[in-house]
């Protein structure tokens, strides 16, 4: 029979897998490593104590779900998006949870703030297109109104500029261009690929934009004429007119382009490009259900 180990002699057999407190005394162990022993079983305590309750297992799964998912948007969702993806993940949660979990772990979305950089100049020579949207962005159907507006970017080697044309229903990016320029011809550009995007089947369609001289040009009118676009431009100075698109750069320049440098012109275009694949296929939009554009024109055709 084994002789029963005092608090001072090594207990347990050799090779036995046991926990370290059983295996030797605990307070020779406090006395070797110079702590008390008191200090030991308070963290045997608070160890014990740390033990996951059904509902503290609940909340290390959302705030693991919900970090990815964050993660996943580039950092900038918030936890109204943040609660639509886990839902679509089959979670069923609250916003008001998912609030809380993120305020609890340090995430939270970026919400865009009013920024204003002029690149509108009107030529006061130009003869302008009436208004024929009158605030009225989303008719309610798909190339009813194309929205476009013109913003300033910048890289390392230089100054740039970009248009881009988005579907006023389901605030699709149809088309865009990146030049170190601004005129008529970025505009051609994006108006070609925005055509292209829609199969040419755009005869109709309301083109609205600012007064810009770069959309009173001949040759934007040309290609408007070319395409079957009917032209529409809202008052000078009014950005209400426009401010889908006004609210369309706030994303795009909080969410993406403030948050790095480019060094190049290439490296700038291409951010561009990745970012508007990413607006399109995967953003969730607030004003389309929480679902991304590309979803959202999915399920109107799926409907149709």
């Amino acid at each position: 029979m084994a002789k029963y180990a005092g608090p001072d002699d090594i207990a347990g057999v050799a090779g036995t897998a046991v926990p370290e407190g059983e295996r030797f005394a605990v307070r020779r162990m406090a006395r070797l490593l110079k702590v008390s022993a008191s200090g030991y079983y308070a963290h045997v305590k608070r160890c014990a104590a740390r033990v996951l309750t059904p509902r503290l297992q609940r909340r290390a799964d959302l705030e693991v779900k919900i970090t990815q998912a964050h993660k996943d948007s580039r950092g900038t969702y918030g936890s109204p998006r943040i609660t639509a993806e886990l839902r679509d993940q089959g979670e069923v949660v609250s916003a008001k949870t998912v609030a809380k979990v993120m305020a609890g772990i340090g995430l939270e979305g970026i919400s865009p703030r009013t920024f204003k950089m002029r690149t509108t100049i009107a030529n006061p020579a130009a003869s302008f297109p009436p208004d024929l949207v009158e605030r009225d962005f989303d008719q309610g159907r798909l190339n009813a109104v194309w929205l476009t507006d013109i913003t300033y970017l910048t890289c390392g080697e230089g100054d740039m500029f970009l248009c881009a044309i988005r579907d006023g229903h389901s605030r699709t990016v149809l088309g865009y261009s990146v030049a170190e320029h601004i005129g008529a011809e970025m505009v051609t550009t994006a108006i070609e690929a925005a055509v292209a995007a829609r199969g040419g089947e755009c005869r109709g369609t309301v083109l609205h934009s600012d007064r810009g001289g770069e959309y009173t040009a001949h040759l934007t009118a040309q290609a408007c004429f070319r395409h079957g676009l009917r032209r529409s431009m809202g008052a000078t100075g009014i950005c209400w007119d426009n401010s889908p698109a006004e609210s369309f750069w706030s994303t795009f320049k909080h969410e993406h382009y403030y948050r790095h440098v480019y060094a190049t012109k290439a490296e700038l275009v291409a951010a561009v490009d990745n970012w508007v694949r990413f607006y399109n296929s995967t953003r969730r939009h607030s004003k389309l259900g929480m679902r991304s554009p590309s979803d959202y024109e999915k399920s109107l055709r799926a409907a149709a």
